[in-house]
């Protein structure tokens, strides 16, 4: 079952044990939104807040699938963790990978998914931020992170296309802010990866689409974020 915690990554999570002044790494997920009742981001952030890298300590939230919304909790989340890597979590419905997010871009569409955000926004054609760059690339070592995820046996892929919808948002978004804010946002490494269905939803859904097991996606972000730790 999806929800057990027995898996092989115990050894390395052990929160009673986690050192508080250790470095973060600091893991958003995204609530549920549209018809989906469960959001695999956000299980991942909550099942991993806590563990102990060796290096860094991971501190798990989950964010509002809010336009106007994610970017400032997400920066409150820096205020008061002061991590030195952000990695944000996305479902990307359809895709079979875990997919490491190379670019955001300064946009804001939802007319190709038909989904609103939480608040009932769909905008078109918009910006990120208004006089803003283009787009802005991961400064995560992806490379490194997809190789350590693949050799634990867990598919990964490098993305291109993390969408114009909440999840590249705050790619670009979270960059942005490490970029224009170094007065008051120590710099940061910041990342986005988009996961598959669970099991368990694709399974609801009925419909045949790919899916990875919770515990696997969990694995692959462990080694991945070991990965960008230790570079």
């Amino acid at each position: 079952m999806e929800t057990s915690t027995n898996t092989s990554t115990e050894t390395r999570s052990d929160t009673d044990a986690t050192d508080a002044t250790a470095p973060t790494v600091l893991l958003t997920g995204y609530e549920p939104f549209g018809d989906f009742e469960t959001n695999p981001a956000r299980q991942l952030a909550a099942r991993l807040d806590g563990t102990d890298l060796g290096t860094h300590t991971v501190v798990g939230r989950e964010l509002p699938v809010v336009f106007d919304q994610a970017a400032d909790v997400l920066e409150s989340a820096i205020d008061e963790h002061d991590p030195d890597i952000v990695c944000a979590l996305g479902l990307a419905g359809g895709r079979n990978t875990l997919s490491l997010e190379r670019v955001g871009i300064n946009l804001r569409d939802t007319s190709a998914s038909g989904i609103p955000d939480n608040d009932d926004r769909e905008p078109v054609d918009e910006c990120v931020v208004a006089d803003g760059p283009d787009a802005y690339f991961t400064t995560l070592p992806v490379r490194a992170m997809k190789a350590a995820m693949q050799d634990a046996g867990v598919p990964t892929t490098l993305s291109t296309d993390a969408g114009t919808h909440c999840c590249n948002n705050l790619l670009y978004a979270a960059r942005h802010l490490v970029e224009t804010e170094a007065s008051t946002v120590d710099d940061c490494d910041v990342g986005f990866v988009h996961v598959p269905f669970s099991h368990v939803q694709a399974a609801a859904r009925d419909e045949g689409e790919p899916s990875m097991a919770l515990e696997t996606m969990q694995e692959g972000l462990l080694v991945g974020l070991e990965a960008a730790c230790s570079r």
